[in-house]
This record gives C-alpha cells, structure tokens and sequence, in this order.
C-alpha cells in the first residue's frame, strides 16, 4: 500500500477485501472495489503499487487499466468487471467495461 493513502482509503481497501472476498487461496486480490454505486472506483495496481480512486468516466482510469493490461492483468480486470455487472447490474459495470474496449485497452492483451 502507498504510503501516501489516506487512511480513509486504507480502510476502504480493507472493508472492500474482507466483503468481495478479495484474497484467494492463491494470493491474488481484487484489482477494482466498487465506490459510489459504480460512478468511482479504487484500481489496485500491481505494476506500481498504488491504489487510486478513479471516476469510471474519466481518461486517467482507462489508462490506469491500460497499464494494468499492459502488464498482463488484462483477463483478470475484465472478469472483474463482468463480475461486478452481475453483483450490481444497475451500477453501469458493462457500460465501463464496453468504454475500455472502445478505447483498445484490451487490445495488446
């Protein structure tokens, strides 16, 4: 975790982990957690070690998922996002997910 995270998002990350069920038996962890009914989002990235709360509507979170499936976490994210439009279909999950494959995220992958 930065050392720069507010201890607010801290916590965010923490409560997001123990309800999505975030760590597995093989380490991996969620790399999305959910936040104002899908309008934000905190992004967990591997490649830096940061976590970012993002609008899902803003340029800076597809390129933060760019880099994610650019580093070859690009499979996982979109099971992700397929996941959370089953868990909350009114949030807009596949609208999020079709804008990144509009703007070839998922391309290189």
């Amino acid at each position: 975790m930065a050392t720069n995270t507010s201890k607010t998002a801290r916590a965010s990350v923490r409560a997001g982990q123990a309800a999505a069920g975030a760590l597995s038996v093989l380490g991996e962890f969620k790399y999305l957690i959910p936040l104002n009914g899908g309008k934000h989002v905190y992004v967990r990235n591997l490649t830096n070690g940061k976590t970012n709360r993002l609008a899902t509507s803003s340029d800076a979170f597809v390129e933060e998922i760019r880099v994610l499936a650019g580093a070859g976490h690009a499979t996982k994210v979109r099971v992700e996002l397929q996941a959370l439009n089953v868990a909350h279909p009114g949030h807009g999950w596949d609208a999020t997910e079709q804008r990144l494959v509009d703007a070839g995220v998922f391309e290189a992958a």
